[in-house]
C-alpha cells in the first residue's frame, strides 16, 4: 500500500512538471539595511535598492509618549525619496525604526498603560499610513535595563510585549483600510540580560522578525576583542557571537525563520597595553575610532603598516598596527561569507546590517548579495 502511494505521488508530480507546472520559489533571505535619517538628508542615489529587500529608516524618537519626528521637513523628504527606490525595487520594504540608542529614554513611560500603549501604537501608525510605508521597527535599548539615560523599570518586562501587540493590532486596523500588509519588527541585543527583562517567546507571536545586532561585544574598555565575531574564540570567558546570540533567541522562544543576523558594517579599534595582539586578556590604554568597512579596506588594508589577521575559530577578522598599538575589529568580506552560509544553513530569515552609508561602495553588500543569489 505504501509504495502504492508513493507511485502515485511520483506520478503526480510528473503530470504536475509536464503541464508547465512550477513549485512556488523559496523566500529570498532578508537583507535589512539601517540608513541613518538623524544626519539630515539621505542620499537615495548612492542606495543599491536592487540588493535589498528592507529598509530601516533611523530614527524616529519617543516624545510625550508619542512617536515623534525630530526634523520633519528632512523626514518627510527622505520619506518620498526612499519610497521612489520602489521603482527600482518594487518589492522593498521602508520601515520607521523607533528608538535607537540616543532615543529610548521614553519607552517605559510610553507604554506603561493602556492608555499610554495605545496612543503611542496610533501615533507610529500614523507616521506609517502618511508616508505610505511598510512597517515599524522598536529599537528599544533596554527595557529593563540601563542603555545610555533610559527611564527603566520591572513592568517593561510585561509591557515590552504589550507594545508590540498594541503595534500589531493598529497595523491590522490600517490593513483593513488600504488591503496592504504591514510589518512589526524590533532590533534587540544578544547578551543574556536582555532575555531576564523580556518575555521573547510571548512577543515573537507579534513580530514579523527579530534583528539580533550581533555586533558591539566589546565597545567601550577596559579590554578590546572582536565585536562581530560569529563564533566564540575560546580565548574569552563568557565570550559574546553571533552563534551564542541566536541560540539564545531559540531557548528563548523564537523561531530561527524569524531571526535576523545582525552585521557590522563598521569597525572598533583600540590602543593595546601589549604588543602582542594575540596576548589575552587585551587590556586597552584607550578606545580609538574603527571607522567604516569602505575606509578600512580602501584605506587601512592598503596601508602596509596594518597587518590583517584571521580568527579561524571565531570567523573574524582584525587588524593591528605593531608602531601604534592598534586593534581593529570588523567585518569583512570573508566574515560576510561566513555569516550567510550561517543563515542559510540554520534557516534563519536573512541579515541586517549597521549602517549602510558606513560602506558607501558596497564592498559588503555585494558580498551578502552574491552569497544569496
Amino acid at each position: 500500500m505504501l509504495r502504492s502511494l508513493h507511485v502515485l505521488a511520483a506520478l503526480t508530480l510528473a503530470t504536475l512538471l509536464s503541464a508547465g507546472f512550477k513549485p512556488a520559489p523559496k523566500a529570498k533571505p532578508i537583507v535589512l539595511a539601517y540608513v541613518g535619517g538623524f544626519r539630515g538628508l539621505v542620499d537615495t542615489e548612492l542606495i543599491a535598492a536592487e540588493k535589498l529587500t528592507h529598509i530601516n529608516y533611523a530614527f524616529v524618537d519617543v516624545k510625550n509618549n508619542r512617536a515623534w519626528l525630530h526634523n520633519l521637513a528632512t523626514d518627510s523628504t527622505n520619506f518620498r525619496k526612499l519610497n521612489d527606490l520602489k521603482l527600482r525595487n518594487p518589492d522593498l520594504k521602508i520601515l520607521i525604526s523607533i528608538g535607537g540608542w540616543a532615543w529610548s529614554e521614553n519607552f517605559s513611560d510610553a507604554v506603561l498603560s493602556d492608555t499610554s500603549r495605545v496612543a503611542f501604537a496610533a501615533s507610529a501608525v500614523d507616521i506609517v499610513r502618511e508616508y505610505q510605508l511598510d512597517g515599524i521597527d522598536i529599537d528599544w535599548e533596554y527595557p529593563g535595563m540601563k542603555g545610555e539615560d533610559n527611564v527603566f523599570r520591572p513592568e517593561d518586562r510585561e509591557n515590552f510585549t504589550l507594545m508590540f501587540r498594541a503595534l500589531r493590532e493598529q497595523l491590522d486596523g490600517l490593513k483593513k483600510q488600504t488591503g496592504k500588509e504591514y510589518l512589526v519588527t524590533t532590533a534587540l541585543p544578544g547578551f543574556n540580560e536582555i532575555f531576564t527583562h523580556t518575555n521573547m517567546a510571548q512577543a515573537q507571536q507579534y513580530l514579523s522578525y527579530i534583528n539580533v545586532m550581533a555586533y558591539d561585544h566589546f565597545t567601550g574598555g577596559p579590554l578590546a576583542g572582536h565585536h562581530t565575531n560569529l563564533y566564540a574564540s575560546g580565548k574569552v570567558d563568557n565570550e559574546q557571537s553571533g552563534d551564542r546570540a541566536v541560540k539564545l533567541y531559540e531557548k528563548a522562544g523564537v523561531p530561527a525563520d524569524k531571526l535576523v543576523l545582525g552585521l557590522a558594517f563598521y569597525g572598533r579599534a583600540w590602543q593595546l597595553q601589549n604588543d602582542d595582539p594575540q596576548a589575552h586578556p587585551r587590556s586597552i590604554v584607550k578606545v580609538e575610532r574603527g571607522g567604516g568597512y569602505t575606509f578600512i579596506k580602501d584605506s587601512l588594508l592598503t596601508n602596509p603598516a596594518y597587518k590583517r589577521q584571521w580568527d579561524r575559530k571565531a570567523k573574524a577578522p582584525y587588524l593591528y598596527n605593531a608602531s601604534l598599538k592598534r586593534f581593529v575589529s570588523y567585518d569583512d568580506e570573508q566574515s560576510v561569507k561566513e555569516k550567510c552560509r550561517y543563515v542559510k544553513k540554520h534557516g534563519l530569515a536573512g541579515v541586517m546590517f549597521w549602517e549602510y552609508f558606513s560602506d558607501p561602495k558596497t564592498y559588503l553588500l555585494s558580498e551578502i548579495d552574491r552569497q544569496f543569489q
